[in-house]
């Protein structure tokens, strides 16, 4: 055995260990840090202007990675002038798109063609200040709530078009509540 073969005192070795440790668990908050601010967000549904979708208190997985807005899509967005929590709504038109509402019949029309909307908890029947038709403009998307007649959104004036750079991301799936845990909700 060769004598000059030091051996690490077990002070040493736990210190390295504490060091090692203490190491994978900062790099390991970093990485959630960076995944959460810049990936995926996990946002509160606040209301119930996309009931049935999605529910008041509902926790939800958001992401703009490689995002680009279209037809169907639920987003959440920030419109810091009319309330500070995020918006969660559904695209009914993207740019250059005519949106028009036949609110005797509670018919979404977008580009003449009337959308298709199991998804809704019953038909638009409030004109709010909507006065259409209306096109998209370039950069922005319009927006409703599945829950037509209890959702403040595109058809009045406090929310209107909304900006693309204001979208957070898109919805991907619930978290919570566990009983809707991965709902897809691609549009």
């Amino acid at each position: 055995m060769n004598e000059n073969v030091k051996k690490e005192s077990p002070v040493r070795s736990v210190r390295s260990d504490i060091y090692d440790w203490l190491q994978c668990i900062v790099m390991a908050i970093v990485i959630c840090v960076l995944f959460f601010s810049f990936i995926v967000r996990l946002v509160d549904v606040v209301g119930s202007s996309m009931y049935p979708t999605l529910e008041d208190g509902d926790k939800i997985i958001v992401s703009n990675l490689f995002y680009t807005p279209k037809q169907g899509d639920i987003i959440v967005f920030r419109k810091d002038e009319y309330r500070e929590e995020p918006l969660v709504k559904r695209i009914i038109a993207v740019e250059g798109q005519t949106v028009d509402i036949d609110f005797e019949q509670g018919i979404v029309y977008v580009d003449g063609e009337a959308l298709d909307e199991p998804y809704i908890a019953e038909p638009t029947n409030d004109p709010e200040n909507f006065i259409g038709p209306v096109e998209v403009p370039e950069g922005c998307v319009f927006v409703m709530g599945d829950n037509r007649n209890a959702s403040t959104d595109s058809r009045t004036t406090s929310i209107g078009m909304v900006d693309t750079r204001c979208i957070m991301g898109k919805v991907y799936f619930t978290v919570f509540p566990l009983k809707n845990f991965g709902s897809d909700y691609d549009g």
